[in-house]
C-alpha cells in the first residue's frame, strides 16, 4: 500500500524532495532564485540593472577561478595556491607592460601555467597529496609576488589593460563575457572531450582508470595547469578593474571562495563528478548572499557564517547520497 501511494504522480514530487540527489544537483539554483525573490521583495534597489551589473562584474573573477577548482576537484583533488597565482600573475604586469599589452599577459598566463604544472608534478609523479603539494606555493607564491614588486602597490595606466577590467562589448562587462565563454568552454570540455571524460573517471577510480591504460599522471597535470592559468586570468582581470597591481592583497582567500562555489554548486569533494553550470551558479549564490546582508547593514562577519551554514549543507547533502 505504501509503496503504491509513493509511485503515483502526485506523490513522486515529494520523494523527489526526499532525496538528496535532487539537492545536490538543484539545491543552488533554487537557492539562487529564493535569494533574488527575496530581494524583489524586501532590498531596496537591489533588482535594478546596475546593481545587477555589479554583482556580476564582481563575480566574474571568481567564477574564472572556481572552474579550474572545480576540474581540480573532479579528480578528487584541490588547489590551495589559486590566490597566490593571482597575486604572481598580478606583479608580473607591470614589469612586462613595458613590452607592450600582449608580452604582458602571456608572461602572467604562462607563469599561471608554471605554478599550475609544478602542483600537477608533486601530485602526479612525486605522489603528494593535493592539499600539501598546493599549500606550498600558497606560502611561497605569495612570497615570490611580493618580491617581484618589491612589496609595494603600484597603479596601473595602460589604458589597453584597464578595459579589460571596465570596458563592455554590446553593453556587458567583458569580465562577465570572458567568464561566461570560459564556462562554456569548460562545459564543453568535460562533457565533449576525450579529455573531459577522463578528467572523470580518474576522479572517479584513479587505480582503475590507470589499469585501464589512462594517462593518469600527463591528465593531473594538465588539469593543474588549466587550474593555475584560469587563476592567472582572474588576476589579471581583477588587477585591471582595481587599475593596480596588489599582490600583498590580492586574490586572498580566493582559494575558500573557489572551494565553496564548487561544493555548493554540487561538484562532490571525492571526485568522479563535474558540474560546471552548478559551479558558476554556486559562485552567484555566494557573491548574491553577501550583497544582500550588506544591503541590510549586517556585517560581512555575518555572511561569512551564513556561507559556512551553506557549505555544511551542501557536505551532508554530498554525503548523504553518497551513503544511499
Amino acid at each position: 500500500m505504501t509503496q503504491a501511494t509513493l509511485s503515483t504522480p502526485a506523490a513522486r514530487p515529494l520523494a523527489r524532495l526526499r532525496d538528496p540527489a535532487w539537492y545536490q544537483e538543484y539545491g543552488v539554483y533554487v537557492a539562487v532564485a529564493v535569494v533574488l525573490l527575496f530581494n524583489a521583495l524586501f532590498t531596496e534597489h537591489f533588482m535594478t540593472a546596475d546593481n545587477l551589473r555589479t554583482q556580476l562584474v564582481q563575480v566574474a573573477p571568481i567564477v574564472i577561478v572556481a572552474l579550474g577548482m572545480a576540474l581540480v576537484i573532479g579528480t578528487e583533488g584541490v588547489d590551495l595556491s589559486v590566490g597566490s597565482t593571482m597575486a604572481v600573475a598580478a606583479a608580473l604586469l607591470p614589469l612586462y607592460l613595458g613590452y607592450g599589452l600582449v608580452p604582458a599577459l602571456v608572461m602572467a598566463l604562462l607563469a599561471g601555467a608554471l605554478v599550475g604544472a609544478v602542483n600537477g608534478t608533486l601530485v602526479s609523479l612525486v605522489g603528494l597529496q593535493p592539499i600539501v603539494a598546493t599549500l606550498a606555493l600558497f606560502v611561497g607564491g605569495r612570497g615570490l609576488a611580493l618580491v617581484m614588486a618589491d612589496g609595494q602597490l603600484k597603479q596601473i595606466v595602460n589604458p589597453d589593460l584597464l578595459s579589460l577590467g571596465t570596458g563592455s562589448f554590446l553593453g556587458i562587462p567583458l569580465v562577465v563575457l570572458i567568464a561566461a565563454v570560459l564556462a562554456v568552454a569548460v562545459a564543453f570540455l568535460v562533457q565533449r572531450t576525450t579529455f573531459g571524460r577522463q578528467v572523470v573517471a580518474i576522479g572517479g577510480n584513479r587505480s582503475a582508470a590507470s589499469l585501464a591504460g589512462l594517462p593518469v599522471r600527463r591528465v593531473l597535470i594538465g588539469v593543474y595547469v588549466l587550474c593555475g592559468a584560469f587563476a592567472a586570468l582572474a588576476g589579471i582581470l581583477a588587477t585591471a578593474r582595481l587599475t593596480a597591481s596588489d599582490p600583498s592583497s590580492l586574490g586572498t582567500l580566493m582559494e575558500l571562495s573557489a572551494i565553496t562555489a564548487v561544493v555548493v554548486g554540487g561538484t562532490p569533494l571525492n571526485g568522479g563528478s563535474i558540474r560546471v553550470l552548478g559551479t558558476v551558479a554556486g559562485a552567484l549564490l555566494m557573491q548574491l548572499l553577501r550583497a544582500t546582508l550588506v544591503k541590510h547593514d549586517l556585517p560581512d562577519s555575518t555572511a561569512q557564517i551564513a556561507q559556512a551554514a551553506i557549505i555544511i549543507a551542501a557536505v551532508y547533502v554530498a554525503r548523504e547520497r553518497r551513503s544511499r
